[in-house]
């Protein structure tokens, strides 16, 4: 491999000397020398590619936007391009709203999802240095508990940054669905099974939240206004914001979009994500987002201000847990950092990236090779259709080898399409059993029931059938019976998994909602059982 040949000749060129390997004639009377340690290899590969070879890429860009939003219809993209300290590239495309003329520009603001974790990232880094990350998250978050106590009295900021706590994959999510608060959110987690503490890796956008919550109660003021103090403010990133109320009311903003049955991209929804605003709450422009990139490929510092030490920025970028480990002799393994996805390419290069999607609307992709002082930022308003990771492939493959090494677009399609099906029942309840047996008087079913990680569910009868109601305002779900004491409803928010079963136990006593219980958590008891 390239990395492993230089990195021997590299080590040869500092033991020997250059003039050994020249083939120098050796003194006749050697003079004794002090023994020395020899210097070690430098973290990176030498740089591979040149301004020449960025030109290339950034050329490129407009035809390879233009060609992926034509090809998937989303609404509004906005790119990034920083090189060497520089901006050689920002440039908005399409409309903020579909039906309306807004263009995208650099300066409109779009929500991140979770390209808001390494912003989250860089803020604590700011905010706690080194030595910050290995403090205890539960002495500053009281309602933060998990189901071992051990566990909870010693995960620290970096085990949840990493997503090492044990926690099972996007914990608490289904929460935020139906309409709890992040105090809530957090206090329930502790009904979560746990896997083993620091040996396993799940993904949990309220499991890095509690940690940030953590950074910022230590410091004595909200998130938002620590990532305002310690990153937005100093970097004159004005238009990036951790509170979704800044991003509504700005003029300039990007609409959420979801695509329809049809192909048409329509603006069904408002997601607000403030109750994991570290994980996912973060709303930015291209142009700010050029600044952050450039704050980040200098190590910290900004136009000759230090904005934060580069020793903690530098830990954010280390592999923390084995995110993905490789599946055949060929494989590289994958690595989660302190909120960035960390790897390395065949030439041996850090590459640091994150993708954000939020299902009701947005899909977000960061993308840097520090060695080589490049990165890219793609910014779209549509669900996730591959179209913000696709630009940024396109770009590295030709800034490296002077095209794209295949078409993206459909394998990523592809992995978001499984992803969305990965959730949705076994049981198609469009389509009941010839045989089906009828249901129960109405009276077997109504009442309220309890779960102590969900709260309250009730089932009224109304309108000529019953209705399902869930979350601290509850939302009313009609429920069709599908066989017996099942039924269905049609499941809404950012974890939607289309049609999920309602099944009342025989003697009526409890009732499990399908996609809810994913850990075992989805059976509610009747109250006075």
């Amino acid at each position: 491999m390239v990395t492993v040949r230089w990195l021997v000749t590299a080590g040869i060129v500092s033991v020997l000397g250059a003039g050994s390997l020249a083939g120098t004639a050796p003194s006749p009377t050697p003079t004794p020398t002090p023994t020395s340690t020899p210097e070690p290899p430098p973290a990176q590969p030498p740089p591979q590619l040149d301004r020449a070879d960025v030109d290339r890429a950034v050329g490129r860009l407009d035809g390879s936007v233009a060609g992926l939003m034509k090809r998937t219809g989303v609404p509004g993209v906005s790119v990034a391009v920083v090189y060497e300290g520089k901006v050689v590239h920002i440039q908005g495309y399409g409309v903020r709203e579909v039906g309306k003329a807004a263009r995208v520009d650099a300066d409109t603001v779009f929500q991140l999802a979770s390209v808001s974790k390494p912003i989250a990232s860089t803020v604590v880094a700011g905010a706690v240095g080194v030595e910050g990350w290995q403090r205890p998250v539960a002495p500053e978050v009281p309602e933060f508990r998990l189901k071992d106590p051990w566990v909870t009295s010693h995960v620290t900021v970096a085990d949840l940054f990493s997503h090492r706590s044990g926690l099972p994959d996007h914990a608490g999510d289904l929460l935020e669905d139906l309409g709890f608060d992040q105090e809530y959110i957090l206090s329930r987690l502790r009904y979560e099974p746990l896997a083993p503490f620091r040996a396993s890796y799940a993904y949990t956008n309220f499991g890095l939240t509690a940690a940030a919550e953590a950074v910022a109660a230590e410091k004595g003021v909200p998130w938002e206004q620590l990532a305002e103090d310690t990153l937005y403010k100093p970097a004159g990133m004005n238009d990036t914001s951790s509170a979704f109320e800044d991003f509504v009311s700005n003029p300039d903003r990007a609409v959420g979009h979801v695509k329809e049955a049809d192909g048409s991209w329509k603006p069904r929804f408002v997601r607000d994500p403030d109750a994991q605003s570290p994980a996912g709450g973060v709303s930015s422009s291209a142009r700010d987002m050029a600044v952050w990139l450039r704050l980040q490929l200098a190590n910290g510092e900004l136009d000759g201000r230090r904005i934060v030490a580069e020793d903690a920025l530098d830990l954010t970028h280390h592999p923390e847990s084995v995110a993905n480990p490789a599946h055949s002799p060929a494989g590289r393994t994958g690595f989660y950092g302190l909120g960035w996805n960390v790897s390395y390419d065949d030439e041996g290069r850090l590459r640091l990236s994150h993708t954000g999607a939020f299902a009701l609307g947005a899909h977000t992709n960061v993308t840097m090779l520090p060695g080589e002082q490049l990165g890219i930022v793609v910014l779209t308003n549509g669900a996730p259709a591959g179209v913000a990771d696709a630009v940024a492939l396109d770009f590295f493959d030709t800034a490296q080898d002077g095209k794209p090494s295949r078409d993206w677009l459909p394998l990523l399609d592809a992995i978001y399409a499984q992803e969305e099906d990965a959730g949705r029942s076994d049981t198609d309840y469009a389509k009941p059993p010839s045989d089906a047996a009828p249901a129960k008087d109405a009276g077997a079913y109504t009442g309220t029931y309890a779960n102590s990680y969900y709260g309250r569910l009730t089932v009224v009868e109304e309108g000529g059938g019953l209705v399902l109601r869930l979350g601290p305002e509850p939302q009313s779900y009609r429920l069709t019976h599908y066989a017996g004491d099942t039924f269905s409803f049609p499941t809404r928010g950012e974890n939607a998994v289309g049609l999920t079963g309602v099944t009342f136990s025989p003697d009526g006593r409890t009732v499990r909602v399908e996609y809810l219980d994913q850990e075992g958590l989805g059976t509610f008891t009747r109250s006075g059982s």
